[in-house]
């Protein structure tokens, strides 16, 4: 089981070692679990701590190394999680009324779900206002409800105030009494090895691919139907209820809880964690809770006797270390162990699949309906006029090209009919309906499909699961039937169509290269094939031939040929003057963000304002 954020790079390498990660993986489990009965007591100890830790950072790796947002708060989510099940087991009050009903052995579990209950809605509560956030806002939220829920804990009477609660009992399950460090570890690490399994399947699946477009292709996702405001949110609800069932199996680890271990410094820790072992790899995170967890083990053991025990050396020596270490290793230690293995390792053989679901398919409107219609649309930034009440439409059957010298107002028109931007004045309907104030992927859902003039790709992912995103809407099954891998069927179903298209569109031989690894003029080709993966009824391109070579731009004008012989409407953004007229059927002209001409190819081409704006000007008339 490989639970790192996979680079297609690494994934797709060959090598002529014996094992894979796979096998790797399991082995070290069993190594694990073979030596764990002949461990000396202190290293179950420290190992079931970094057992802990690795829960915080794994959901951290998640949150910022894959979903691209910072949080120094995750300490305050542990807290919740212990103070939850401490109070739920020794308060006289849950006791006399909860236990009266479950029993006084189930009170741990109680603590268990009310931790997990109060984390959800407060993290639910606070993800909605902080993810909101941009640049450094965002951690420096974190920071302020970090610090506001770690003085809570100190300053509430019924918890203990700053003394804390003591006498939380062990775990019990069925008979078996977690008392021991040895026996609780099992548990927690067991804990950790689900909790892994189960995002590495979150990850390799259609939500996965929707949250890895959170870090840096935000306004791409939106566009191919995804709702990135509440994806960004539930993975902000996932790594706090990841914290809180650290801190429940903390509580009844040390069977006794105060605010001191929840503090920002500590919040700072399981950030670095996460950081130094590789944000965005779910192993890196663990690698990063084992290492910082024996380092600072080690440094509270030796500078003492070197520097005297009247200062805290350890906290700067450890901060110097973990300069020198991300220096060194800017992306983690992880993706630098990866490329060593990548000489000894083969990768893992992906599982055939055992069935493919049926995948939504939209019927396209009859041939000449106006799939698109933009009625008086003015753009204003302040005093500047980008469009100046521009009016088109795009048919069904038809390919519709608007044109214009650079500064026109092109791009700016393109994101007003494709949800990105909403127009100062005017209407914009997309299949007969009013789209005023709708975002993106409402536009996606309606049938809509787009590139954009500068490529958005999440270039260290594959061809094919960038081109899969864009059928995102076309599926259905969520996180938990992901976690469970109950949405195969699904998975082998889009993931097909994937193929289909890069095929399609001619770059079938790099279906499984990373996206960045490829020319422009070909990530231009795989931003139409991931719009033609949502099975669109009008599709808008900008620029789609930049970059291309010949012989590649006629295959473009085959492909939108076919496209519209099959019924689609499409809007073609393009500075290429002969790819235009030889394709188009209509073409809009924009000068100055005002329409100056519109017509058939002939009739742009022989009218005089063009001629004088865009195409060289027009013949002077000698005397």
């Amino acid at each position: 089981m490989n639970t790192s954020v996979k680079n297609p790079a690494l994934s797709a390498a060959t090598s002529g070692g014996l094992l894979t990660r796979r096998h790797l993986t399991l082995a070290a489990i069993a190594l694990l679990a073979g030596v764990w009965g002949w461990l000396p007591e202190f290293t179950v100890v420290v190992m079931s701590y970094i057992g802990l830790y690795a829960l915080v950072a794994v959901g951290l790796a998640m949150l910022t190394g894959v979903g691209g947002m910072t949080s120094f708060g995750q300490a305050a989510f542990v807290g919740m999680g212990a103070y939850a099940t401490a109070w739920s087991c020794t308060s006289p009050w849950a006791a006399s009324t909860i236990g009266a009903v479950v029993g006084t052995g189930l009170l741990p579990w109680v603590g268990l779900l009310l931790g997990l209950a109060l984390t959800f809605a407060l993290a639910w509560m606070l993800g909605a206002v902080t993810v909101k956030l941009q640049g450094h806002y965002l951690p420096l939220c974190t920071i302020a409800w970090g610090l506001s829920l770690y003085y809570l804990f100190g300053n509430m009477e019924f918890l203990g105030g700053q003394t804390g609660i003591t006498g939380v009992p062990a775990l019990v399950i069925a008979g078996w009494s977690l008392a021991s460090p040895r026996a609780l570890g099992i548990v927690i690490w067991a804990v950790l090895l689900i909790a892994l399994w189960l995002l590495h399947n979150l990850l390799d699946s259609r939500e996965g691919r929707a949250v890895r477009a959170l870090k840096n292709g935000r306004l791409m996702a939106e566009s191919m139907g995804v709702d990135t405001a509440r994806y960004r949110i539930k993975l902000f609800v996932l790594a706090a209820l990841m914290a809180a069932i650290s801190g429940w199996l903390y509580a009844h680890m040390q069977r006794f809880v105060n605010p001191t271990p929840f503090n920002l410094n500590i919040g700072i820790e399981y950030l670095f964690m996460a950081v130094v072992g590789g944000a965005g790899h779910l192993w890196g995170a663990v690698l990063g809770a084992a290492l910082i967890t024996l380092l600072k083990e080690k440094l509270q053991d030796i500078l003492p006797g070197l520097l005297g025990s009247s200062g805290n050396f350890e906290v700067i020596v450890f901060g110097l270390l973990m300069l020198l270490v991300l220096q060194r290793f800017a992306e983690g230690l992880w993706p630098a162990l990866e490329r060593l293995g990548q000489r000894f390792l083969r990768a893992d053989a992906a599982p055939a699949p055992r069935g493919m679901a049926a995948l939504a398919r939209r019927v396209l409107p009859a041939r000449g309906t106006v799939l698109l219609q933009s009625s008086s649309v003015t753009k204003r930034f302040g005093g500047l006029v980008a469009n100046n009440s521009v009016s088109m439409n795009v048919k069904a059957g038809e390919i519709h090209a608007l044109i214009g010298p650079n500064g026109a107002g092109k791009s700016t028109f393109f994101n007003m009919i494709s949800g990105v931007d909403d127009p100062t004045e005017g209407e914009v309907r997309l299949m007969d309906k009013p789209m005023r104030e709708l975002p993106a992927r409402d536009f996606a859902s309606l049938g809509l499909g787009r590139t954009f003039q500068h490529v958005r790709l999440l270039g260290q992912r594959s061809v094919i699961e960038n081109v899969a995103l864009g059928a995102h809407l076309r599926a259905k099954r969520g996180w938990v039937a992901s976690m469970l891998r109950l949405d195969r069927g699904e998975e082998a179903a889009l993931l097909a169509e994937a193929r289909h298209q890069i095929e399609r569109c001619g770059l079938g031989a790099h279906a499984d290269t990373p996206a960045a690894s490829l020319a422009l003029g070909q990530q231009r080709v795989v931003e139409i094939a991931r719009a033609l993966a949502s099975q669109p009824a009008v599709l808008l391109l900008d620029e789609p031939a930049a970059g291309l070579r010949h012989l590649e731009k006629r295959a473009l004008a085959e492909l939108l040929s076919q496209l519209r012989a099959e019924g689609l409407g499409i809007l073609v953004v393009e500075h290429d003057m002969e790819f235009v007229m030889n394709l188009a059927d209509r073409i809009t002209v924009l000068e100055f963000g005002t329409v100056i001409a519109e017509g058939k190819p002939a009739e742009v081409q022989a009218n005089p304002r063009v001629l004088d704006a865009y195409l060289g000007g027009a013949e002077e008339v000698t005397p």
